[in-house]
């Protein structure tokens, strides 16, 4: 399998994740020309995809999906209540209602020979989920946008190969600027984003010897920069009481206006 992040961030997230015979998205946040673009330099074209996995239906995360299943008639995979939310979103019906795949969390769907368990996530969504996708013996995990996690969220990324993980915001930042308090209580509280430092500590929950690469994504604009969150999350790993350090593996910070390195795994 191979996986690149195409967008994360605040203002747009699409994550490709693939083998030689299959090729799924994990969410469309970013507008229909990028998404094609990017996947040019992967050698495909959309209508090579098998389908658009939508973790939940806020606008960085689905701002690309009207056209593209519009032009390419992409299958959409998302909870019904997601998918619910979406139809109310596409006022217009633009989106072909035969698009709609509903998914269950805990429920394996297979696309080609991946199989992609959605698995419920800590969000301010109709019904958020993050993904496991296998294939073979390949597994990588994509997890963002949750406030908090727990034992749940640690059994279903445990043994991945590759993870990306929200790293979203460096909590004094956030604390002193200029964002409303409103704003900041729903990015501190249980279904907001995941702080650098909560990413570290979700990160030493499910390390082990065979994890191959890290990938910190969906940094805030406003209250993150990179340096700071690979910074954070290995300071957090060289502190953890476990075997390991943060230079036993390769950590990459995804952005938000270029394409990460292709990760084969």
């Amino acid at each position: 399998m191979r996986f690149a992040s195409i967008a994360s961030g605040s203002s747009g997230n699409c994550t490709y994740i693939g083998t030689e015979q299959s090729h799924i998205l994990i969410d469309a946040g970013v507008s229909c020309k990028r998404i094609t673009d990017n996947l040019k330099n992967l050698d495909l074209k959309p209508s090579d995809l098998d389908g658009i996995f939508i973790t939940h239906e806020h606008s960085d995360h689905i701002q690309g999906i009207r056209v593209l299943s519009k032009k390419f008639g992409i299958p959409l995979y998302g909870t019904k209540e997601t998918l619910q939310a979406i139809k109310q979103i596409d006022k217009k019906g633009e989106i072909d209602s035969d698009l709609y795949h509903p998914i269950l969390p805990d429920e394996t769907v297979i696309a080609g020979d991946m199989e992609i368990l959605p698995f419920s996530n800590s969000h301010d969504a109709a019904n958020p989920v993050a993904y496991r996708v296998q294939s073979n013996t390949s597994v990588i995990g994509v997890i963002t946008d949750l406030g908090d996690y727990n034992d749940y969220t640690v059994q279903h990324l445990l043994n991945l190969d590759a993870i990306l993980l929200e790293a979203n915001h460096d909590v004094r930042m956030l604390e002193m600027g200029s964002y409303p308090y409103y704003l900041k209580r729903r990015i501190f509280g249980k279904y907001g984003h995941l702080s650098n430092e909560c990413a570290g500590q979700l990160l030493n929950e499910v390390l082990h010897d065979d994890l191959k690469y890290i990938m910190l994504g969906h940094l805030s604009q406003e209250n993150n920069y990179e340096a700071l969150a690979y910074e954070t999350v290995c300071c957090e790993i060289d502190m953890a009481d476990t075997k390991y350090h943060s230079s036993d593996f390769p950590i990459h910070v995804a952005q938000r206006n270029q394409m990460s390195p292709v990760v084969q795994i």
